[in-house]
């Protein structure tokens, strides 16, 4: 499995690239998730901190699409559930936290981009909303971003690496609520089909990878999904 953002809007977290999304709302907003923009620049720093502390994400709850993997978990041999989401739903919608590859990092640690340390999200949050508004590393002094991975930040190796052998050992590959545009994600599913798996997507809107697949579904996530589970 590959999850993307379509499966989370429906938690009401909005996606990027969607219709209604983020950045197609507001694309100078993709600037707080380029990293070369954010270490250069304090004030887009300070609004990417005054986002995440107002973020919906703190509210959101899993959905029936989240439910009905974990509950996969149970019918078939499901191997992984790589996510690109960062919101970590999965894990609290029941699929146990060992199966779920975040490929993309995790909203809910912070890092320090100078000595590394990492940290729970909270309390960094804290000392904003307490009035300090670009939060600086307690260990080194150096620039504190969410362990969530920017533009131009290579993503973990290790991470990357088991994605890549669970796309390549799969019988079954199901892209889920995700435009398949982002690379290097975006090659896994590649990855399986060059393997001999057999590709699914499920997606609203369609994608440049829809023509590989052996079916698509484009009806919503959170009734195709535990469908698709109650079939099995």
């Amino acid at each position: 499995m590959l999850t993307g953002a379509g499966l989370s809007t429906e938690s009401g977290i909005p996606d990027f690239r969607g219709p209604d999304g983020l950045w197609t709302r507001n694309p100078d907003a993709e600037k707080m998730a380029t990293l070369r923009y954010y270490v250069a620049d304090a004030d887009i720093r300070r609004r990417a901190w005054r986002n995440r502390l107002e973020s919906e994400m703190w509210h959101a709850e899993p959905n029936a699409g989240h439910r009905a993997l974990a509950e996969l978990e149970q019918k078939a041999n499901l191997a992984a559930i790589i996510t690109q989401n960062v919101d970590g739903l999965h894990q609290r919608g029941g699929s146990t936290p060992a199966l779920v590859i975040e490929i993309h990092g995790t909203v809910h640690e912070v890092e320090c981009l100078m000595c590394g340390r990492r940290g729970p999200m909270g309390t960094t949050l804290a000392r904003v909303a307490a009035g300090d508004v670009d939060p600086l590393c307690l260990e080194c002094g150096g620039l504190l971003k969410s362990a969530t991975i920017s533009f131009g930040q290579d993503l973990v190796p290790d991470v990357l690496r088991r994605a890549q052998r669970a796309a390549t050992d799969c019988d079954v590959f199901v892209a889920i609520g995700t435009s398949l545009t982002v690379y290097p994600a975006a090659a896994l599913p590649e990855l399986a089909v060059g393997s001999g798996a057999t590709f699914v997507v499920m997606n609203e809107q369609t994608t440049p990878l829809d023509r590989f697949a052996r079916a698509v579904v484009s009806d919503r996530l959170g009734d195709s999904l535990p469908a698709l589970v109650a079939a099995i």
